[in-house]
């Protein structure tokens, strides 16, 4: 144990300036004796550690403060450009791509025609060097890289096992990426970046435990259980829509085939990808403009539906009511085997529903499983995939640059 006894110092410092960091981002400028506070450093050991992290590029004076007798305290806070990640939302109707710095600032987003969808390093690359342009930053100072896809992504090797919409995304598109772009890339279910978005910035701030129900064209499960999403052995884990149901044929064909089935190529090996069975069928944008229609809200499309029937209960009230129910299934059924306390409702069939479809989840769940979860709409603003993966790459570029050697 002797033998570790040097190492200690510099690690010290290592915790030290990271928990600085970590507290200029939160926090905004503060000066020495602020960071003393908050740390529980002396003024000397913060005034050290304010040195190396200036000395490294990572810190500045940014203005100062008055205070008591003497003179004005310095400002300190995190350089901006002192590192940027990308994160991107990668769908069937266009690519989303938006860069940060490492404070987690958006300095540009951009969305492109899924031009190329065929070459899945050819888009993603010609999304982030249009970002990179329109942010005036080289793309050699992006860090972090985060793509969220619809779709099973494998927990193991990182890569897209499936995805309906996006064919070309398949087992080796991950390896490709990283050569072509020269950085950490990772590749996030969708669904799964919008919890990590809410557990920022929305109505699961800081909780623990949730799920987040994405209700769009198609729809989506995702889980975070003590702090982390729950991916399940193959990342499978929150394919909802496959879930048999009251009211909706049986998802045939869902199950994984095997290599033995004749005429069945990779692109199909998860099943129907229509989803013409199953819980999806209730609760997709068809099935759910379908309902509105039988109710007499002709409304052009689903999410014109549910926004009109939200705004006029006397008109949208009986509407409402049987797509609760039929939301209520899925709900359910999450709730008894995971018991997860808060429900939130995303995707733009939530958004449109509000508060007046939230409510009657909440309600019929609370009658129907022995235990009644929280059931909320988003809060988190803009797009909740790509501030999700924002959010994920810039975790990554800050384990990378601020734990960088350099504390000696």
């Amino acid at each position: 144990m002797a033998a570790n006894r040097p190492g200690t110092p510099r690690l010290l410092r290592e915790l030290n300036d990271r928990a600085a960091l970590d507290l200029l981002v939160d926090q905004g400028p503060l000066t020495r004796a602020q960071i003393g506070e908050h740390t529980g450093l002396s003024k000397v050991t913060a005034s050290q550690l304010l040195s190396r992290l200036e000395d490294r590029g990572l810190v500045a004076v940014v203005g100062s403060q008055a205070g008591g007798r003497g003179p004005n305290a310095a400002l300190y806070a995190v350089v901006p450009s002192s590192a940027y990640v990308a994160g991107l939302e990668v769908g069937p109707d266009g690519v989303t791509a938006g860069v940060a710095d490492i404070t987690g600032h958006m300095v540009a987003q951009v969305t492109v025609d899924p031009n190329g969808a065929d070459e899945p390093v050819k888009m993603v690359h010609n999304a982030v060097a249009k970002a990179c342009r329109s942010a005036k930053v080289a793309l050699s100072k992006l860090s972090a890289f985060v793509i969220g896809t619809p779709g099973v992504v494998d927990p193991k090797s990182g890569d897209v096992q499936f995805s309906f919409d996006l064919p070309a995304w398949h087992e080796g598109v991950l390896a490709a990426l990283k050569t072509d772009l020269r950085r950490p890339v990772t590749i996030e279910n969708d669904v799964n970046l919008a919890a990590i978005a809410e557990r920022a910035y929305g109505a699961a701030h800081a909780a623990d435990d949730f799920a987040l129900m994405w209700l769009d064209r198609g729809m989506g499960l995702s889980v975070m259980l003590g702090g982390r999403l729950h991916r399940g052995r193959s990342g499978g884990a929150g394919e909802i829509g496959y879930l048999p149901v009251p009211g909706a044929p049986l998802p045939l064909g869902a199950a994984r085939r095997g290599p033995a089935d004749e005429g069945v190529t990779e692109s199909t090996t998860w099943g129907i990808p229509t989803l013409a069975g199953g819980y999806g069928a209730l609760v997709g944008a068809d099935g759910v403009r379908a309902l509105a229609h039988e109710h007499g809200i002709a409304e052009p499309t689903a999410v014109d539906c549910v926004r009109a029937a939200a705004a006029d209960e006397a008109r949208g009230g009986a509407f409402l009511d049987d797509l609760a129910r039929r939301i209520s299934y899925g709900v359910t059924s999450v709730n008894i085997v995971l018991d997860p306390g808060l429900v939130v409702l995303s995707g733009s069939l939530g958004r449109a529903g509000g508060l007046p479809l939230a409510t009657r989840i909440e309600e019929i769940v609370g009658r129907i499983s022995p235990t009644r979860p929280a059931v909320a709409v988003t809060e988190v603003e803009g797009n909740p995939v790509l501030r999700g993966a924002l959010y994920a790459a810039l975790e990554q570029a800050r384990d990378d640059v601020f734990s960088a050697a350099g504390t000696s």
